[in-house]
């Protein structure tokens, strides 16, 4: 016996998702890549953003100069988890003004569900050591 009531059209199979179209991701050749200067910085100073809720103003030595830099990591760290790290920056970044506070570099960091992670070298590497 079958299942389907006379004079009545079976019920349709469920339609199959369409695949989403995903954008094309523009690819970096080597020479972009070779354009920026990622070095080794120590992290000597975390004061709060006077003008924002997820920034700090870091202070960071390279080796052969103190900088300043703005970074979005507030709400993963405190300044005391931060003052002393080694972490990885981009040197040659133009200067930027971010809520009113020069930033002179960026301090490279992961971000997921969990929140940001700093990046930064599994030994003490000497300050100011090219990243590649």
């Amino acid at each position: 016996m079958s299942n389907e009531v006379e004079g009545l059209n079976p019920v349709p199979a469920p339609a199959v998702p369409v695949a989403s179209v995903v954008p094309t991701p523009v690819l970096a050749s080597i020479d972009d890549f070779k354009k920026f200067k990622f070095v080794v910085a120590q992290i000597k100073e975390v004061t709060i953003h006077p003008n924002a809720d997820k920034l700090f103003v870091v202070k960071v030595d390279t080796g052969t100069e103190v900088r300043q830099l703005v970074a979005g990591i507030k709400r993963s760290y405190t300044p005391e988890q931060l003052v002393g790290r080694r972490v990885v920056i981009v040197a040659n970044l133009a200067p930027a003004v971010i809520r009113g506070v020069e930033s002179n570099g960026m301090i490279l960091a992961a971000s997921d569900d969990a929140g940001v992670s700093i990046l930064q070298p599994d030994r003490d590497v000497v300050l100011g050591s090219t990243v590649k």
